[in-house]
């Protein structure tokens, strides 16, 4: 049975061979169809550095997307008060699509030429997009340097600062994943706060640009600390590499099980400020709904990645998954108090920000350390679609059902389970039933 799995792995391309998880070990050899895990330094002062400089890339690229809620809520009330909510959410949900869709050329560069364009197109492109979103006045100004330029630029930044983590840690990977995924948390925790306090004193236009020369110097930071263990090969772009990975079970229903997940995990941070307000929240205290779920997402980037390390990445991203999903049809829904939907930003923060910082581990650990880019690049443009699709179709349930939430929050929870359940199948397709590390 043993050697049948390891055939299977073999063939699939896993950077960790199906035998060793049935095992249970990380000390024990690979095979030569997998790689050495003593070639990796899994510490030191330049691996933590990388995991440094990827905490700078995301604070400003994925950080930015996780409070971009507030934008939503702003807009309806100021410069775009005369458009529906599912237009405006046009605008957010362009700016999640970008964050994946270009994510097999991102992919593809980073490949072959490491982080380094990546780093210096997405500072570039992120920094002007929000200078040119200060200016905007109109609706198509806003999204098109809001959601598609400065998307853009974050996009290529979240990949520079992803992708070279995976080269230098393989038994604390999703450890590390998780300590970079934190930076995005810890941005969503302290923008909303500090865009809530400056608008009234500095307006909306310098409030972004402050926020673009804050980035400005994160992402200096991060041009000095990135750099891929493995030196960029240029090959021949071929569009068999990225369609070849679906052909593998456990990639296919990977990527399945984050799009139907991504199309709702997203939608309470986009909504829960108006849904509070709907129930008698003030406008300032609904905007800290987003910085405790950012705070707390913190700790679900953290804790859950060294765990699992321990006892296996796609053991944990099920019960994560599973959780929020249950925390949406059993608490976001029948909630109607303060303390009750405080205490749902509380716990979903937690379990939902798991997925953002284990996806990434997930398809590595699937993959051909040498196919990182390109993997993960189309795992994340399949995904894309989900961000692009997600908030329109929740502002239009919003509006089929007068302005209620009920539409929205049953979409979101139903989207969740069925990306949980794929996600379970991609377990299952790798080690079967056992209760293993997988």
């Amino acid at each position: 049975m043993a050697d049948s799995a390891e055939f299977r792995a073999s063939r699939a391309g896993y950077s960790i061979p199906l035998s060793e998880i049935e095992k249970g070990s990380d000390t024990e050899p690979l095979k030569s169809d997998g790689p050495n895990p003593d070639d990796f330094p899994d510490g030191g002062l330049k691996a933590w550095s990388v995991v440094l400089g990827g905490c700078c890339c995301l604070f400003t690229s994925f950080g930015w997307i996780n409070c971009i809620g507030i934008f939503q809520n702003y807009y309806q009330s100021h410069q775009l008060s005369n458009y529906p909510p599912s237009t405006i959410a046009w605008i957010p949900s362009t700016e999640t699509f970008m964050m994946y869709a270009i994510a097999p050329v991102y992919g593809k560069v980073f490949d072959t030429y490491g982080p380094r364009p990546l780093l210096y197109f997405g500072t570039f492109a992120h920094v002007f997009g929000l200078m040119m979103t200060s200016l905007a006045s109109k609706y198509y100004q806003f999204f098109l340097a809001q959601a598609v330029c400065s998307g853009m630029g974050a996009s290529a930044l979240f990949y520079a600062g992803t992708n070279p983590v995976g080269t230098w840690f393989f038994r604390k990977r999703a450890l590390a994943f998780g300590i970079v995924s934190a930076g995005s948390s810890l941005s969503g925790c302290l923008l909303p706060i500090m865009i809530e306090r400056l608008l009234p004193h500095l307006g909306f236009a310098w409030v972004m640009r402050v926020i673009a020369f804050i980035f400005l110097g994160l992402l200096m930071v991060a041009m000095c600390t990135l750099e891929s263990r493995i030196a960029p090969t240029p090959k021949r772009v071929r569009f068999k590499e990225f369609v070849s990975p679906l052909r593998e079970p456990a990639f296919l229903f990977n990527a399945l099980g984050s799009f139907f997940f991504f199309w709702g995990v997203f939608l309470p941070f986009n909504f829960l400020i108006l849904e509070a307000q709907h129930f008698g929240f003030s406008e300032g205290l609904a905007t800290y709904l987003i910085a405790i779920l950012n705070g707390t997402s913190v700790f679900g980037r953290v804790i859950p990645g060294w765990l699992g390390d321990r006892i296996g990445r796609f053991n944990i991203m099920i019960i994560t998954t599973t959780s929020s999903m249950i925390l949406v049809l059993a608490l976001w829904i029948p909630a109607r108090s303060h303390a009750a939907i405080i205490t749902f930003a509380a716990l979903y923060g937690f379990t939902s920000g798991t997925f953002v910082s284990m996806a990434p581990a997930l398809v590595v650990q699937i993959s051909k350390v040498q196919e990182i880019g390109v993997r993960t690049g189309t795992s994340f443009f399949i995904i894309s679609t989900a961000g692009l699709t997600g908030n329109p179709i929740a502002g239009a349930l919003i509006t089929m059902d007068n302005g209620g939430y009920l539409y929205m929050q049953l979409f979101c929870g139903a989207t969740m389970a069925v990306g949980a359940s794929l996600i379970g199948v991609s377990r299952y397709a790798q080690a079967g039933w056992a209760l293993k590390k997988v």
